[in-house]
């Protein structure tokens, strides 16, 4: 073989494994940062892995919310009017959070099927729904107010 050819024949193969190595790592980079979101009646289906960061997302039901007196710790239940799926966050919530209203919280489920929440967001008005929140809630049959179409 030439040793020209025989150079470039290196380059080449040098190239491909690096780039190989290079999406390799930004994959197993981005793999802990994927947080998928799972409606209430996918959590209670058993279809939400235990223990790794998932969102979900719905409508917090009414009478469900529960604030510690001696922490920030609040429990709450969100639905999509098929399931419900009870969430603990530690920390402030937003100010547009309420009962009755559109939320999504990030963190993980425990082995009881409770959300451990990291993140509560809420929607912010009347008329906006997250997307993922207004989905699930069509496919149950509901609107992002909780009344039935």
């Amino acid at each position: 073989m030439h040793p020209i050819r025989k150079q470039r024949l290196y380059l080449v193969l040098f190239l491909i494994l690096f780039s190989s190595v290079a999406v390799g790592l930004v994959t197993y980079a981005l793999r802990g940062n994927i947080n998928l979101f799972f409606s209430p009646a996918d959590v209670a289906a058993g279809k939400a892995p235990v223990g790794q960061a998932i969102r979900v997302g719905g409508m917090v039901v009414e009478g469900s919310v529960q604030r510690s007196d001696d922490s920030l710790a609040v429990r709450f239940v969100v639905t999509d009017y098929e399931a419900t799926v009870p969430v603990v966050y530690e920390g402030i919530l937003p100010d547009l959070f309420g009962e009755g209203q559109g939320a999504v919280a990030s963190g993980a489920l425990d082995e009881y099927g409770v959300m451990q929440a990291t993140e509560v967001l809420a929607k912010h008005d009347e008329n906006y729904m997250p997307p993922e929140v207004a989905d699930a809630l069509e496919k149950s049959g509901y609107d992002h107010k909780g009344k039935a179409q």
